[in-house]
């Protein structure tokens, strides 16, 4: 599956996009940005407060309790202001 980071999260990680593939344990928003986390220091930084980092799964909002079976892409995004 692909991953797109923006604003800040993709500041801290380093790049826009990655290709992978997530153990099959990971089945949730919330697993997977565990398993990010973990990988390197940049990612735990990154994902140092996972209750504020949305996420959409092809291009639709979603909980961090979504599922992630079948996704295509999944984007992470800190919380925005209007203005």
């Amino acid at each position: 599956m692909r991953v797109k980071y923006f604003a800040w999260v993709r500041e801290r990680i380093g790049k826009a996009e990655e290709t992978i593939e997530p153990p099959a344990e990971v089945r949730t928003v919330g697993e997977l940005i565990d398993w990010l986390a973990g990988r390197d220091e940049a990612s735990a930084y990154a994902f140092e407060k996972p209750k504020v980092i949305r996420a959409a799964i092809d291009h639709a909002h979603v909980s961090q309790d979504a599922a992630i079976s079948g996704a295509r892409e999944i984007a992470f995004f800190p919380p925005m202001t209007g203005g």
